[in-house]
């Protein structure tokens, strides 16, 4: 009996006991910045991307074997690449390329 599903949001919530499996795991083993969207991110990227008609068992086991040491190196490539800025309190942030800071109100004290 093949499962259908309408969405990937269907989806994703459908394997996500597995998913959050997974992460307890890697948090045991000292990856617990590691969260269940960063490892569906990864396999949809890398092992899903050009699959066809993969079964649920196929991809709970990806899960459940994804390697922690590529997962962690897929993570700290994304870092790299996502542009920081300080966020001071709710409304502030400093942009890492300007110079300036905006503030949400005119005056604060501390």
């Amino acid at each position: 009996m093949d499962i259908e599903f309408n969405s990937l949001q269907e989806l994703f919530k459908r394997i996500k006991p597995a998913l959050t499996t997974r992460v307890r795991e890697l948090y045991r083993l000292g990856y617990d910045y590691l969260k269940e969207e960063d490892i569906w991110n990864y396999l949809k990227k890398t092992n899903w991307r050009d699959a066809k008609d993969l079964s649920l068992a196929e991809m709970v086991n990806d899960i459940l074997e994804v390697d922690e040491f590529k997962i962690d190196r897929y993570m700290k490539d994304k870092l790299k690449v996502t542009t920081r800025s300080i966020y001071l309190e709710k409304g502030d942030q400093i942009d890492e390329n300007e110079s300036t800071i905006n503030l949400s109100t005119t005056e604060r004290s501390h």
